[in-house]
């Protein structure tokens, strides 16, 4: 591997934990603000990118343990943020959807953030977007992975 990769690969990698260590802070500050841990409310983010899901779902959106998503979505119930109820077609399937008003909420948490994005995505044309949205989507998906890994007790 030449020099420059190495570098690049060492800026993408700094940049990604630098990004990392934002993201977490900021939906702790997000989850704060409604009274909730980070994870609660990153489900509540799988439930509204992806629309109501069983909890097996979330299992496999969020890679977090089956246990563990049960206690997410016990606390999120116990909130007001998420209703269970049986699926009209399949009674034996017991769908998470979240409350009415959620979407609103965190769309209020979400504000400045997506002003500060919109300045940073001006910056950049549709080709370099594209390419941009490519690699975070890789990278979420074997981050995802790697989480799921280790509630398997894996390394």
């Amino acid at each position: 591997m030449g020099q420059e990769r190495e570098q690049a690969l060492r800026e993408v990698s700094e940049a990604g934990r630098r990004l990392s260590a934002a993201a977490v802070m900021f939906h702790t500050a997000v989850g704060e603000k409604l009274g909730i841990g980070p994870s609660d409310w990153k489900t509540l983010d799988l439930l509204d990118r992806h629309g109501p899901c069983t909890a097996g779902e979330l299992v496999r959106h969020s890679g977090l343990a089956p246990a563990s998503v049960t206690g997410v979505l016990d606390r999120l119930e116990r909130h007001g943020f998420v209703r269970r109820t049986r699926d009209d077609r399949d009674r034996r399937r017991v769908v998470v959807t979240v409350a009415p008003d959620l979407p609103a909420r965190m769309a209020e948490g979400f504000a400045g953030l997506m002003r500060g994005l919109d300045e940073v995505n001006a910056g950049y044309d549709t080709e370099q977007l594209a390419l941009i949205a490519g690699y975070l989507s890789a990278a979420a998906e074997a981050q995802t992975a790697a989480t799921a890994d280790l509630t398997r007790g894996g390394s």
